[in-house]
């Protein structure tokens, strides 16, 4: 793997970290919300990460057909919760229902803030590793002179 590729690997995980913790912090700001326009309460979203080839050029494309080629990571898809919401006996809620209960999202804030942790620390990592390369080339080029 070239030093500008493993730049793309790098680079493509730190944008999927970055979607992750967008959709954590959504989860988060919307752990009490009961009604959504589509009805209910708000579903807890995730993302899926899938492995992707990097770079467009002829050697990329190359490099996927012969197996040998670096792999980035990129969010195949976001997925939502479909299990039953929380009820909890409100019965002054607007949104309760004729036996008093409301409709609360699935939501651990302690989970969705590990989560988030693990996300920054993800993106951290990332950014180390880009640093590293960065320092690498500088070096290289120092030798050059």
């Amino acid at each position: 793997m070239s030093l500008f590729g493993a730049i793309s690997v790098s680079s493509s995980g730190m944008a999927a970290q970055r979607i992750r913790a967008e959709l954590i912090t959504e989860n988060l700001a919307n752990a009490d919300t009961t009604r959504t326009p589509d009805g209910g309460p708000y579903r807890r979203k995730d993302a899926v990460f899938s492995a992707s080839p990097i770079g467009n050029s002829f050697a990329g494309t190359l490099a996927e057909f012969t197996a040998g080629g670096s792999q980035g990571v990129n969010v195949s898809s976001i997925s939502v919760d479909q299990s039953d919401p929380e009820r909890r006996y409100l019965p002054g809620h607007p949104d309760a229902d004729a036996d008093g209960y409301v409709a609360f999202p699935k939501i651990s804030p302690s989970e969705e803030m590990v989560d988030l942790m693990s996300a920054s620390r993800g993106y951290e990592a990332n950014v180390a590793a880009i640093s590293t390369v960065k320092d690498m080339i500088g070096r290289s080029l120092d030798l050059f002179k």
